[in-house]
């Protein structure tokens, strides 16, 4: 038998996770995941793990809880390790207690792994002190949604009119005007403070505050929907005009990312803590080469001291060789007495990782061109090595092939392979994004065959702008009339600088 773990999933940023529930996650072998849960988590699993989104069962909601537990035991009785993730707590309006006794009574060992509860996140993102010594000394979680088929409501709206405090009420969007009418009834100042968190900790987090009177009629205009928690009391009135979150750089622009996973998880996570709202969408993935042969004999002429100089193009070139010397049997002593040389900082990055400091880095212009013409007198009569991806630019290897003896060897290739197409196409279709990243004529090449004209429009007005590392690639995109923003250097670094010079933009517009 297996083990089942019943997860807090935080309230949507993925940061929020607690250790435990990354622990959990990169065990599971079987994952549950409701549709409040950030598919940003998931990311943490192993990439073999199946996942499971629990609308995938029948029926409506009410009707699919009935199934949750039994798949769980189900899968767990296979010997697998399943984790259940819940969003916020599975404690507090998640049905964990429910679930927890299903598996008691089935036999099967589980642990609850608390997590960030939405009133929490809710309060921390907008700036609104759930308990404060001046005018708050208690907070009660309230759901605005109770079970339909309860005999009788145990919620009394008048004590909780006099409840000395904050209300932090979960579920309550569709029925915040009954709740409104119950507290004024119950006796509750019809003036007091309250606000409504609209995805509390995301970069699409919306705040309203308002008070009783005017809470309802600001929801409907702004037309906000689940989730949102609602907060009423006094200690409403202490938020900032903008929170320290709503300040962020970035905060919610929304920016499509497409360099493969692996790669694009470190920019995705950059994007999130500067308030944007990423969405991933890689449209090539990194592949070994067809054939290692010619890699395999240039590492062995390296390792023979064949080689004066090592060039490498990128981090997917430094990954890709470095692994393919393990696998040889070598290591980095392979390298002997011949120089290195990197692109720019990214790849240099990459060979810091493995403890090895290039010997000449582009700090500026981190081009092919810049980089062959340092290399240019440094190489002449040398015999050089260059492990590239099979689709590479040809630039290095002609300019330098003038003056040296050159091997471009291919250590891997970039596939067209778009992940999770349909949905973010109809986001961009809609509108629905701001910006996306291209980071290479590979990757450009590759999204725009899946865009049709109606996106390629969006492209063209300029709705949504198309953010790119280097002039070249530019240049490329604008002979298609595309509006284009070009990063004042190649690294994410640069990326990022252009992004927060376009919100920038958008905010005085």
């Amino acid at each position: 038998m297996g083990r089942a773990y019943l997860v807090g999933a935080g309230p949507g940023d993925p940061g929020l996770l607690t250790v435990r529930a990354v622990e959990c996650l990169r065990e599971a072998d079987f994952i549950l995941y409701d549709y409040l849960t950030s598919p940003r988590t998931l990311d943490f699993a192993r990439p073999e793990a199946e996942r499971f989104r629990v609308t995938q069962f029948p029926g409506t909601h009410v009707e699919r809880w009935q199934h949750i537990p039994r798949k769980i035991i189900e899968e767990v009785r296979k010997g697998k390790v399943v984790v259940h993730l819940k969003g916020g707590d599975p404690l507090v309006f998640g049905r964990g207690s429910e679930e927890a006794e299903a598996l008691r009574q089935a036999g099967v060992p589980f642990e609850i792994v608390p997590g960030v509860t939405a009133a929490l996140a809710a309060a921390a993102c907008a700036e609104i002190p759930l308990t404060h010594r001046d005018c708050a000394s208690a907070v009660a979680l309230v759901t605005g949604h109770e079970d339909p088929e309860k005999a009788t409501a145990a919620l009394d709206w008048s004590s909780l009119a006099r409840f000395p405090g904050t209300l932090a009420i979960y579920m309550g969007v569709t029925q915040l005007g009954a709740i409104v009418r119950g507290l004024v009834a119950g006796g509750m100042d019809s003036s007091t403070p309250a606000a409504l968190v609209h995805k509390a900790s995301t970069g699409e987090q919306e705040t309203i505050v308002g008070n009783l009177v005017t809470l309802e009629e600001q929801v409907r205009r702004a037309g906000l929907g689940r989730p949102s928690l609602v907060l009423v009391g006094p200690a409403v009135a202490m938020k900032p005009e903008v929170s320290w979150f709503e300040a962020r750089p970035l905060a919610g622009l929304r920016v499509l990312v497409t360099r493969p996973k692996a790669q694009a998880l470190e920019i995705v996570r950059r994007l999130e803590l500067l308030g944007a709202v990423p969405h991933l969408l890689p449209v090539v993935e990194v592949f070994p080469p067809a054939n290692w042969s010619a890699a395999d004999a240039a590492i062995r002429r390296l390792r023979d001291g064949a080689y004066d100089w090592v060039v490498f193009t990128s981090a997917n070139g430094v990954t890709a060789f470095l692994e393919r010397l393990t696998a040889l049997g070598l290591d980095v002593r392979a390298f002997g007495g011949a120089r290195i040389a990197a692109i720019g900082l990214a790849t240099a990055g990459a060979l810091a990782a493995v403890r090895l400091a290039p010997d000449l880095v582009p700090t500026e212009d981190m081009r092919s061109e810049r980089l062959a013409e340092l290399l240019n007198e440094r190489c002449r009569g040398k015999r050089v090595l260059l492990p590239q991806a099979a689709q590479a630019r040809q630039l290095l290897r002609e300019v330098l092939g003038k003056l040296a003896q050159v091997d471009a060897v291919p250590v891997y290739e970039q596939v067209p392979c778009i992940d999770g197409t349909e949905g973010a196409l109809d986001r961009l279709r809609r509108g629905g994004v701001d910006a996306v990243t291209l980071t290479s004529p590979n990757i450009a090449i590759a999204f725009l065959a899946r865009c049709d004209e109606t996106i390629r429009q969006r492209f063209r007005d300029g709705t949504t702008r198309l953010v790119v590392n280097s002039d070249r690639l530019a240049r490329m995109l604008e002979a298609h009339g595309f509006a284009v923003v070009v990063a004042l250097d190649p690294t994410a670094d640069g990326l990022i600088e252009a992004l927060k010079t376009l919100r920038a933009g958008k905010r005085t517009t």
